[in-house]
């Protein structure tokens, strides 16, 4: 059967991160594997409640039919509201619902990418991100934040396929959890304006910032240039996923009226629209207490944060190094050249009963065989602790 398959097939590859998240149910195991929320701190009692809400008499119809594929909209307007606050300005109708971002991403990856084309990107980025966009056959290209790279190279490198795109997580970035400053973020929209390609900014974590200011998001700064959203080329994903919770699946996109039509499009023939109830529900629940929910999120993911940066300058043997995120949920660890991060995770689980992510699958090219994932936000304080002893007692060995 598998000579049926088109060549897409060829590229797709099981999710390492999936696979390791299969370990989180075996005893003993401390986990710094997947990015994933900690469960203590959904707020459970409030979606009991807008679920109810939902299925009440005058709302069970709605709630159980099947709904416009653009998303509901007093969700929709919700984040009309919210896209403001962080400086983007939007109507609804710049707004699509999606069955989490990652869906977007796929959307994205099948709307602007034919085979061979050049999508630029982090190395290393963040492996939904290949995997959504590699089915589409693309060559990814290394994204410099830094402007070492002029747009004559990334051309060259193309070596004359269109270059259809940029995309980045800004804030707290997954895997790395570094932020692309203002700085950065004015370099990519000239290098976009120079390429004439789109940016995708994936604001995933955008809102798990711990420490330093709040810095605009690329579309934010890009309305500043050229006023409103249907001048802009850059795409802005959002999630509520780690904000009130992963298992109901909404994310959003903000985009020009003509890119979301087009997703609009893409997602009639994919799923007709996101779950209309989970959707009310969660537009319930954001409405009554986002503002004061995610304030707590931010000052128990930096307590974690905090003990496993700690922990790390407590136990890292010489050779070490890692990042000092201001947000978000990992810490990116960089071995010895020598120390291959398959190999430590097999060793780790073996002797010490400890997981996390070797990076190596972060990368395009399968480089960064000497770099780890580590990801604080499903542990407690101690738990991190003995978790990072562990580590360190097994890069000394």
């Amino acid at each position: 059967m598998d000579q049926l398959y088109a060549t897409r097939a060829s590229r797709m590859k099981a999710s390492e991160i999936r696979e390791l998240l299969k370990l989180l149910g075996q005893p003993g195991i401390i986990s710094f594997a997947g990015g994933i929320p900690n469960p203590n701190l959904f707020p459970a009692k409030a979606f009991a409640e807008a679920f109810q809400q939902a299925l009440a008499p005058d709302q069970q119809a709605q709630a159980l039919q099947y709904s416009n594929s653009e998303g509901y909209a007093p969700l929709r307007e919700w984040l009309v509201d919210y896209m403001r606050g962080i400086g983007v300005d939007c109507g609804v109708d710049n707004i699509l619902i999606t069955s989490g971002s990652q869906q977007a991403l796929d959307y994205l990856g099948k709307l602007f990418l034919s085979p061979g084309d050049t999508a630029l990107v982090g190395w290393p980025t963040y492996l939904g991100a290949l995997n959504a966009f590699d089915a589409y056959e693309p060559r990814f290209d290394r994204l410099s934040i830094n402007g070492n790279r002029r747009a004559a190279e990334y051309r060259a490198a193309a070596e004359g396929s269109p270059i259809k795109f940029a995309y980045l997580s800004a804030d707290f970035a997954n895997p790395t959890g570094e932020t692309v400053d203002l700085r950065g973020r004015e370099a990519l929209l000239d290098l976009a304006d120079e390429l004439d390609c789109a940016i995708i900014e994936d604001g995933a974590y955008q809102a798990l910032r711990y420490d330093g200011d709040p810095i605009p998001p690329i579309l934010a700064l890009e309305q500043a240039r050229r006023g409103p959203i249907e001048n802009c080329r850059t795409i802005y994903c959002g999630s509520f996923s780690k904000t009130l919770s992963p298992g109901l699946r909404l994310g959003w996109v903000v985009a020009s009226k003509p890119v979301i039509a087009q997703l609009v499009l893409m997602k009639q023939a994919a799923d007709l629209h996101s779950s209309t109830i989970n959707q009310m529900a969660v537009n319930q629940v954001a409405r009554d207490l986002f503002e004061t929910h995610v304030p707590k999120l931010r000052r128990t993911y930096a307590a974690r944060r905090d003990a496993m940066l700690d922990a790390l300058a407590q136990h890292m043997p010489a050779g070490v190094v890692w990042t000092r995120p201001e947000g978000g949920m990992f810490v990116w660890v960089t071995l010895p050249k020598d120390v291959n991060g398959a190999d430590l995770l097999q060793r780790s689980l073996e002797a010490v009963n400890l997981a996390f992510v070797p990076g190596q699958a972060f990368y395009p090219d399968d480089t960064g065989a000497n770099t780890i994932r580590l990801s604080f936000s499903n542990s407690d304080e101690a738990t991190i602790r003995e978790g990072i002893r562990r580590l360190g007692e097994v890069l000394r060995a």
